[in-house]
């Protein structure tokens, strides 16, 4: 795929067309935005905070920020994560790594698996969120053999969604699965301006979250 062709690109070259300033309309990352989901996973009722810090990092060549986000499970904390993205020239959004821990009742870390960081091990970045979304098109969002394998495909530009923060009839759809767990299919829903509004699985699992509230300082 075109997707995967450009991710060795971005790691052997680390070309210099990047940006820590994701403005992307489909995907933006403005620091200081917090982003609420509620719903529910494996039956317990979930609380996500995705927090766009002021920090950045420099991956494999390009500058990305920081995004923290903390998942609630039956209000304990169950997983916390930071993820980095970089913005290229034409607007893509890379994701570039994440560093995962899932904790126990006692908060103690079980498992770390899923961290990845591309340009280590063989990990890649790869496009989360292209520049002009069109339905068919498809790609790798990361890659690190037998941990890390997302995909998308975009299946509408004209879906409806309602969420407890927004609503719109002309919402991207997409499709996302990995290889690591074959027969789970997930879908995503993400507004202009706005983002991610809503995430639930469709097939394989039983996760849905909607977006509640937005938060924004300077």
């Amino acid at each position: 795929m075109l997707a995967a062709l450009a991710v060795a690109a971005v790691v052997t070259f680390a070309p210099p067309h990047f940006s820590a300033r994701v403005d992307n309309p489909w995907f933006p990352l403005r620091p200081g935005t917090v982003y609420e989901y509620r719903g529910s996973k494996d039956g317990e009722p979930s609380r996500d905070v995705v927090a766009v810090t002021h920090r950045t990092r420099t991956i494999a060549g390009a500058p990305c920020v920081v995004v923290q986000d903390r998942l609630y499970l039956a209000g304990r904390l169950h997983e916390r994560t930071t993820d980095w993205y970089s913005q290229d020239a034409h607007g893509n959004v890379w994701y570039f790594g994440e560093s995962t821990a899932e904790l126990d009742r006692s908060g103690r870390v079980t498992s770390t698996e899923g961290t990845w960081l591309a340009g280590r091990d063989g990990a890649a970045a790869g496009i989360y969120m292209p520049a002009d979304p069109k339905v068919g098109r498809a790609g790798r969002q990361e890659f690190y053999r037998g941990h890390a394998e997302d995909h998308f495909r975009v299946l509408s530009l004209h879906a409806s969604v309602r969420v407890p923060y927004t609503s719109s009839t002309r919402a991207l759809l997409t499709k996302e699965w990995t290889p690591l767990e074959p027969g789970a299919i997930d879908h995503k829903l993400y507004v202009r301006g706005v983002g991610t509004v809503l995430e639930q699985s469709v097939k394989g699992g039983s996760e849905r979250a909607a977006l509640v509230s937005v938060r924004r300082s300077p």
